[in-house]
């Protein structure tokens, strides 16, 4: 059979599902519309544009008579996350194997949904809670006109980021990525979608570049003249960066500083650093370093001038992002298994990646110079209840089809992960989903202090050339400064897990 002999059924005759359809008819190449499903007694029976409405839902799903090529599209995007899953099901257990879904209310509002936003299911729309709808048009009003750069705009965070971006109204949109292959991806994926008309027009710009090359990132900042800064790029693979202790330090604080003294010169208007919850009691590098850039942040809004907002925005983990544990479980999945877990006892907080953008987007418009800001993140989940529901939204029972293997914790890992200090005080704003903290000053070492004894093991000086590269030392002074990472290095060493880091004198990494 063709593509053209596709037969797509429509779940939700709502606005969403008709400008689907009529998308669907105007491009002639994805197939025809067999049906809508609906649940709404008034319209079941009827049609529209000559699509017949059937329904309920749970009656006829079951009725109809499906190819492996027939398609279901989801386009409900005001359903919750128990209605989603409902539908999910008696979708599969009547035989479509390709089902799609559109994003959340929150992307398509001003009755504007396009084709090109479905995207096949996931567990991400079926677990977990239902998120905040938060309506983008609106919320993005104060980036009107603006000149928006995101860095590490080619990751999960950044662009999901531009994607969202989209309906801002922004005048330019600048992607700025280290990685030339990321950066390509999402910068062909907006053209896509503003060729289908999704979000206003906007110039989107690529910029290829390295954070840690302080006279780029300031070259950079003066000439696009960027009024808002998202400030997403960062290296975050825990224990790879306890392997990398030195890049991670390299390229997370004095990237971020390097971006933050640029974005004060040429008087950036807003800046949002993205942060993370093992950036509270830091028990690895990369937790120190994003600790270390939130500190960088609140000196530099003591800085700024009249105008000028510079904030951070702290959460915890996000499901799907590259290298977390969903696309990791999935991919472990469809080798046969075993899904592997740290610890039975593990857990933290999740968040999908749309819902943390959309919140991430209203701080930047709300936020007020020199705050810091976490997001609600709910109640935690246990990764081995995950793991389960993962493989069952797979197809497969665990323990029977699929198993679980425990694997313990590795280099810079902790069972739970803390959102906030005690002292930080979480408070409700009047927005949803968003709290604010107390700032904390660092109470073990001056910033400036240690950033100057970080500066020659991260980059070469004749005067100094043994600390160059040096782990050991960069080790040393971390855990002299920050009590939480030597308290949680000494535990792994005593129980004989933490790598020894005294046989690595000099390695260059």
């Amino acid at each position: 059979m063709n593509k053209i002999d596709t037969r797509l059924y429509i779940i939700g005759a709502g606005f969403a599902g008709q400008m689907i359809a009529k998308d669907i008819m105007r491009k002639k190449i994805f197939g025809s519309v067999a049906a809508f499903l609906d649940d709404d007694k008034d319209i079941i029976g009827k049609k529209i544009d000559d699509i017949p409405v059937l329904g309920p839902i749970d009656q006829v799903a079951s009725a109809l008579r499906v190819n492996a090529i027939d398609e279901a599209v989801i386009a409900i995007p005001s359903a919750s996350v128990e209605r989603i899953r409902k539908i999910y099901g008696e979708l599969k257990s009547s035989g479509f194997f390709r089902i799609k879904i559109l994003p959340s209310i929150s992307q398509v509002v001003d009755g504007k949904a396009h084709l090109v936003q479905a995207r096949d299911i996931n567990p991400l729309d079926i677990l977990g809670r239902t998120p905040v709808i938060i309506p983008l048009h609106e919320t993005l009003s104060y980036l009107k006109g603006k000149r928006v750069l995101i860095t590490g705009a080619g990751g999960s965070i950044g662009s999901e980021l531009a994607r969202q971006l989209l309906s801002g109204g922004c005048e330019r949109l600048y992607l700025f990525g280290h990685g030339e292959n990321s950066i390509v991806s999402i910068y062909r994926e907006l053209h896509i979608l503003q060729n289908e008309g999704v979000g206003e027009k906007a110039s989107v710009v690529p910029i290829i570049g390295d954070m840690k090359d302080r006279e780029y990132v300031r070259y950079i900042i003066s000439h696009t003249r960027a009024d808002v800064i998202f400030h997403c790029a960062a290296y975050k693979h825990v224990p790879m960066m306890e392997e990398n202790p030195v890049a991670v330090m390299e390229n997370n604080v004095f990237g971020t500083k390097n971006l933050l003294d640029a974005a004060l010169e040429f008087s950036t208007e807003r800046f949002v650093l993205i942060s993370t919850d093992k950036a509270v009691d830091p028990v690895s590098v990369y937790g120190v370093s994003k600790m270390m850039c939130e500190k960088l942040l609140l000196e530099a809004s003591q800085k700024t001038n009249p105008g000028q907002s510079f904030m951070f925005v702290r959460f915890g983990n996000v499901l799907g992002s590259r290298g977390s544990i969903m696309p990791i479980f999935m991919d472990q999945i469809k080798n046969g298994g075993p899904v592997t877990v740290t610890d039975k006892e593990m857990e933290r907080f999740f968040m999908t990646i749309p819902e943390a953008c959309s919140l991430v987007l209203q701080t930047g418009g709300v936020g007020e110079n020199g705050r810091s800001y976490l997001l609600d993140m709910g109640d935690p989940i246990k990764i081995l209840e995950l793991a389960e529901q993962i493989i069952r939204f797979s197809g497969f029972e665990p323990y029977e089809d699929i198993d679980i293997k425990f694997i313990g914790t590795r280099p810079g890992e902790r069972l739970f992960e803390p959102l906030w200090l005690k002292e930080e005080s979480p408070a409700p704003t009047k927005y949803q989903k968003i709290l604010q903290l107390v700032n904390i000053p660092p109470k073990t070492f001056v910033l400036e202090d240690i950033i100057e004894k970080l500066r020659p093991i991260c980059f070469f000086d004749s005067s100094n050339r043994d600390a160059y590269r040096n782990k050991q030392l960069l080790l040393t002074i971390l855990r002299n400064a920050v009590p939480s990472l030597d308290a949680f290095y000494a535990t792994q060493e005593a129980a004989g897990k933490q790598i020894d880091m005294a046989s690595s004198v000099k390695v260059v990494l």
